[in-house]
């Protein structure tokens, strides 16, 4: 049904309702549907470009006689502008994209207030400044209608608005009885955001936070940790090296950080000098071609079983034996004994690293790389990247206390495990049985729609954070935008639980940099000078500690993987 609109009208013979005035415009339209008509308009002698200005003489008329809404749109001006906007000039703000370990020093460019595109910090590091395609995306999530809006509670299938204090009267009350809480988290490289969650067990000894990262590099870590007592991941310096080994490790595509890694690599595959052309030479160890692969000058194709057999064959060729012989196809071993030759002629100048998710394939990595001089020169453990911190032993054992339903609360923060993780249906399974389920999210999804309860979290272009990305690199997240719902900040709800009095997440950060990171430099004199010129960079720079010791750890090779042997024609791989 045509809605009437009395309060629009075009000249005063449409106010007046002028008899001629609307038989005028019933002679538009009808002309205008005629027109429409091919054959008709072909026998009137008529083209296109007469139908198109009748159009625009009878638009005004057609629009009116079709009762449509049209918007009116009144632009206000500031009572008192703001002094750091101007209409039509955009405004810069440093900050951090951080996202399931993907990190990244950004500026954010905003217009009147609302922030529009995201391009990297060219203050930060060269390896710490790039962006990759979801750092560059991330600004449209923030204006996501799909967003919560307001804190939730479970109903039925789906979610209710609630109340702050609602929520958190019950979410205590639950804390205050609960013998056993378990928070999961992505890799979590806040220092301040970890602090918070210091507080939070401090008041409730029985919580422990456990990260997952949806790609593992638990036995990367886990083997750095024996070796360096670090459990962190080493700076691989690709414009220093002369010769990369990779065992399956996508550098350029995947694995840990591409973007930095690709701008390190490149400058070692491009002759500076025709007179004395130097280029870094590059093996790739893989069973399917991959980006980095397609960019080596030598592909050496094993089996995925065989990557262990690999990587102990090399292993014994460079530390001189100690690995068995654990049946490596002969092309390959072929190959890597040139390989291992290259290694020993470029010793110090040169990478191994592998992708395994073996802890004992990663100590034999590490052996030989120890072996070979790389680490101080080519691989700086001392100066670590904290992007990626999953455990899955923690992960593991803590679906084993879901099942055995010894987890009275579980708080997943910034999280979607159910989804991400390669356990996610033992944990979809699980996560039911504990007692209480709270969600500190900003969507719904197939974690979060498990939950009891739903803290909602504001955008990161809306909130107060800092990030270390490594050690030589501390940096800021500020907002760019006030929040847009009503949601507050994980950080703030652990605070809030905890009982911590503080005015603000942003005070809270503000008094830790001035206790931790003001505290490491010699810069500035005062903290507020300090606390200004890191919020105008978006990141604070300092040196990496000296490169550890190395600790010999003990190998046992019977937890190698063992390539796989074909039995009645099958293939396996």
């Amino acid at each position: 049904m045509r809605k009437e609109v009395k309060n629009i009208w075009i000249g005063e013979q449409d106010l007046a309702h002028s008899e001629k005035f609307i038989e005028q415009s019933n002679q538009e339209l009808s002309l205008i549907d005629t027109m429409a008509n091919e054959e008709t308009s072909a026998a009137l002698g008529s083209n296109r470009r007469d139908f198109l200005k009748f159009l625009g003489f009878g638009l005004g008329a057609a629009t009116i006689a079709a009762g449509c809404d049209i918007p009116i749109n009144k632009a206000l001006p500031y009572v008192t502008k703001p002094d750091a906007i101007v209409p039509g000039i955009a405004n810069y703000y440093a900050s951090t994209f951080v996202h399931g370990g993907d990190v990244a020093s950004i500026l954010v460019k905003t217009r009147e207030g609302r922030p529009i595109k995201i391009e990297a910090n060219d203050m930060a590091p060269s390896n710490y400044g790039k962006t990759s395609a979801r750092a560059q995306a991330s600004v449209l999530s923030l204006y996501d209608t799909n967003r919560f809006a307001t804190p939730l509670k479970k109903s039925g299938s789906g979610f209710q608005a609630t109340t702050w204090a609602d929520l958190d009267k019950e979410v205590k009350a639950k804390l205050a009885t609960a013998k056993n809480i378990r928070i999961i988290t992505e890799s979590l490289s806040s220092p301040t955001a970890q602090k918070s969650i210091a507080d939070f067990t401090a008041k409730y000894p029985a919580a422990k936070a456990v990260a997952v990262d949806a790609v593992s590099y638990s036995a990367l870590l886990d083997a750095n940790a024996l070796n360096f007592g670090k459990r962190a991941i080493p700076t691989y310096k690709f414009n220093e090296a002369d010769l990369v080994v990779s065992f399956n490790a996508d550098l350029l595509g995947t694995w840990i950080s591409p973007e930095r890694f690709a701008a390190d690599y490149v400058q070692k595959r491009v002759v500076k000098d025709v007179n004395a052309p130097v280029m870094s030479r590059h093996y790739q160890v893989e069973s399917h071609m991959t980006l980095t692969g397609s960019n080596a000058d030598n592909r050496i194709l094993v089996k995925p079983s065989e990557q262990g057999a690999a990587i102990a064959f090399l292993y014994n060729a460079i530390t001189g034996g100690g690995a068995p012989d654990l049946g490596l196809n002969a092309n390959a071993k072929k190959a890597l004994s040139k390989v291992a030759e290259s290694l020993k002629a470029n010793g110090g100048k040169s990478i191994v690293l592998s992708a395994s998710t073996n802890v004992a394939e990663q100590l034999m990595v590490n052996a030989i790389n120890q072996s070979l001089g790389n680490y101080g020169t080519t691989i700086l453990a001392g100066t670590s990247y904290y992007g990626k911190q999953g455990d899955d032993a923690a992960f593991d054992q803590l679906i084993n206390e879901l099942n055995s339903g010894a987890v009275d609360v579980l708080i997943v923060y910034g999280a979607n495990p159910v989804y991400t993780h390669g356990k996610g249906e033992a944990l979809a399974n699980a996560i039911g049985k504990a007692k209480t389920k709270i969600a500190l999210s900003i969507a719904n999804d197939e974690t979060t729609k498990l939950c009891d309860w739903v803290a909602t979290v504001p955008h990161f272009l809306e909130a107060w954070g800092d990030v270390r990305i490594s050690d030589e690199c501390t940096t800021l997240i500020q907002p760019t935008i006030s929040p847009l719902f009503d949601s507050r900040q994980a950080e703030m709800s652990f605070l809030t639980w905890a009982d911590v009095a503080t005015p603000s997440y942003y005070d809270y950060l503000k008094a830790n940099w001035q206790a931790t990171v003001f505290n490491s430099q010699n810069q500035f004199a005062s903290f507020q000078a300090f606390w200004d010129n890191s919020l105008h960079n978006g990141l604070v720079i300092s040196s990496g500690s000296g490169n550890p010791a190395f600790n010999n750890a003990a190998i046992d090779f019977s937890k190698v993987t063992t390539p796989s042997q074909s039995t009645n024609g099958n293939f396996i791989l």
